[in-house]
């Protein structure tokens, strides 16, 4: 058999085209079970970015899936990134009750798919005005109510907001009268997430925090007695503080409480004393049993009904386990997943979760702890192509700086037809993650295999800052914000480049969000990237406390610095006060709906270059929020990246339409 025939890096053809990308964007999410049943939510970036719940029901009893049809769109919008929107009881004869947060209008509904007539879902709670109002999240079912996160903005400011637990009643009498909602809590804490009830209903506990500090800062565990008539008597801390991150809490069966914990500069799992607030480390491991809580109704453990508990738990990568908490033993469940969502739910000797490897996707997948046996139940589809042009990553540790570790996943340039001349080295994308405080596992990702499978390399970058390897790991990005990213990013670049896996001269960035101001400053601050792609970012550092939303809007005084050094800091490491520096081509794509980095800071750059003679592109996107969901969005902004990178590393595609690189006059 001959060899393939040889054709540059970033040429190949490839069957996964920007269209197959972006309609396999976006992951199963908040999976609960409803007696037997599973249900969790899932996206259709071709119905204009909905979120459906879809249900399964056990095998053998006819139409096993199913889904909430359009347009009803299951995602709450608290605190803008969401959280929990929805949560299920099962009816006295059986059936299922689901509550779940409608996005447009953000109104609680009720949903009884099994019901007499099939009757459409009702509305709880009253109308609110778009991008305002009543919002909800993080609901659990109690009787005839239903008890949640409330978030009530009081003014026009992202900031004039307030959040409480609140109780709304399941009969529909709140559905247009605010005043039928009560208050559980007084809005004490500027945060919460919703409330976790003890099996025998006597008790209530939940996290809360308070500017400026972020949830993996310090949280604080709050209980409280329920009593006979439904309210929330005598709430106290009895664990976490300023320097100590709760990310979950819950109950066992048997009443115990269990609480994840970083109190030992890792989030593992603890039995708290609820009386006293002294906690047990069940499992003391260097690994991580929980993460950053972006959003409330996260669960990295959910305890079974014989008392063992279920865990995610790894470093940089998470893995399910089975951890008995009297022996600390810990049995990983087997099979490929090397990465699972925070969202874990059990039935019985069941549990079911979210997981994906770097040959599949996330998918929904039970395992039954009685036998070990691990299958995939949901949201798995037949490869959309040839699974031969997946790429193979490598997770790689880097040395920056001071000889510090950077961890890494390289996904080199692979093709199962096609190759490149031996003395030709392949094109490389450092991607940076969002967060910053997140991470990114190595899974199958079709918008990198987009990439891959033409010839160009991608390594994302868990950066000094990411989740994932212990708080030290995490805290390294303090007051750092726009120097440590950088670093590490350029770090890794340049050791690819020296060891011959990359081409130095045909190196590029690009990241969203945190990302978009990690590749935008990488411009900034070094001459390393032949091009970036900057995708809805933060640029001015300023500008982001002042005018995102409430949740991060002090965010940037962990990040760079307490407010009376932000002019300072703003100088010396925004992308917008140092445009004069940036000489390398870009595109800047952004949405025009977007609370958490508004176009404003995209403007700014704009006017910035205004004069100078660096290519660049603007693609703005109607509907787009933070985080582009569309699939007419996502075909766009790939392929106008893919355009970029050709035009700037002289390759040849004539595959997807010429960004047009212009110079702002």
């Amino acid at each position: 058999m001959s060899a393939a025939p040889t054709s540059p890096y970033g040429s190949w053809p490839s069957p996964i085209d920007a269209g197959l990308a972006a309609s396999r964007d976006g992951r199963p999410e908040y999976l609960g079970t409803v007696g037997p049943e599973v249900w969790w939510t899932e996206p259709r970036p071709r119905e204009a970015g909905r979120r459906t719940l879809v249900r399964r029901r056990p095998a053998g009893i006819g139409s096993e899936v199913s889904e909430l049809p359009a347009p009803w769109n299951v995602r709450s919008r608290v605190t803008e990134y969401g959280g929990l929107p929805w949560a299920g009881a099962e009816r006295a004869d059986g059936g299922p009750l689901l509550v779940f947060v409608h996005f447009p209008d953000q109104r609680l509904y009720a949903y009884e798919p099994d019901a007499p007539g099939a009757p459409e879902p009702r509305p709880l709670t009253p109308v609110s005005r778009t991008g305002g109002g009543l919002r909800w999240a993080d609901p659990v079912v109690r009787g005839g109510e239903v008890w949640c996160v409330l978030e009530e903005f009081t003014g026009p400011a992202p900031t004039d907001v307030r959040r409480v637990l609140a109780a709304v009643p399941l009969d529909g009498s709140a559905a247009g009268d605010r005043t039928a909602v009560r208050e559980l809590t007084d809005g004490g804490h500027r945060f919460t997430t919703g409330p976790r009830l003890s099996p025998d209903g006597r008790r209530a506990a939940w996290l809360v925090w308070d500017h400026p500090l972020m949830p993996w800062d310090g949280t604080g565990l709050q209980l409280a007695e329920v009593t006979a008539d439904g309210r929330l008597a005598g709430a106290r801390t009895v664990l976490g503080g300023p320097g100590e991150s709760v990310a979950q809490v819950d109950w066992t069966a048997g009443g115990t409480l269990l609480a994840v914990s970083d109190r030992g500069g890792w989030w593992n799992p603890y039995r708290v004393d609820p009386d006293t607030g002294s906690a047990v480390n069940l499992c003391p491991r260097e690994e991580e049993f929980g993460g950053a809580l972006w959003k409330p109704g996260l669960r990295w453990l959910a305890p079974l009904p014989d008392g063992l508990v279920a865990v995610l738990h790894g470093q940089g990568s998470s893995v399910l386990g089975i951890l008995d908490p009297e022996s600390g033993d810990l049995v990983d469940a087997a099979g490929p997943w090397t990465a699972w969502q925070p969202t874990l739910a059990v039935h019985g000797s069941r549990v079911y979760g979210v997981a994906a490897s770097p040959r599949s996707a996330y998918e929904v997948v039970e395992l039954d702890t009685a036998s070990g046996h691990a299958r995939v139940v949901g949201a798995q589809g037949p490869d959309p192509v040839d699974p031969a042009y997946y790429p193979e990553p490598q997770s790689r540790t880097f040395h920056g700086p001071d000889n510090r570790q950077v961890h890494a996943h390289v996904y080199p340039p692979h093709h199962p037809a096609c190759r490149a001349a031996a003395d030709e080295l392949p094109p490389y994308v450092v991607w940076a993650h969002g967060g910053p405080t997140e991470h990114v596992p190595p899974v199958l990702d079709l918008h990198i295999a987009y990439f891959t499978s033409r010839g160009i390399g991608v390594v994302e970058v868990n950066y000094g800052g990411s989740t994932g390897y212990g708080r030290a790991y995490r805290e390294r990005l303090r007051e750092q914000w726009g120097v440590v990213d950088v670093e590490d990013c350029a770090a890794v670049a340049r050791a690819l480049a020296v060891e011959g896996t990359a081409d130095a001269a045909r190196l590029a960035i690009r990241g969203g969000s945190a990302g978009g101001w990690t590749a935008a400053a990488s411009l900034a601050a070094t001459d390393l990237y032949a091009c970036a792609a900057v995708i809805y970012p933060v640029l001015d550092l300023i500008g982001f406390a002042e005018e995102t939303h409430d949740l991060e809007s002090h965010y940037v005084d962990s990040l760079a610095g307490p407010p009376q050094t932000l002019p300072v800091l703003c100088r010396e490491r925004s992308p917008v006060a140092r445009a004069d520096r940036i000489t390398a081509p870009f595109v800047l794509l952004q949405g025009l709906d977007d609370p958490v980095c508004p176009p404003a800071q995209a403007e700014r750059l704009l006017a910035a270059m205004r004069g100078r003679p660096v290519p660049h592109a603007y693609l703005a996107f109607e509907g787009e929020g933070h985080g582009f969901r569309r699939a007419d969005t996502m075909v766009r902004a790939l392929e106008a990246e893919l355009s970029l990178y050709a035009q700037v590393f002289g390759i040849e595609r004539t595959d997807v339409p010429r960004l047009a690189l212009e110079t702002s006059p």
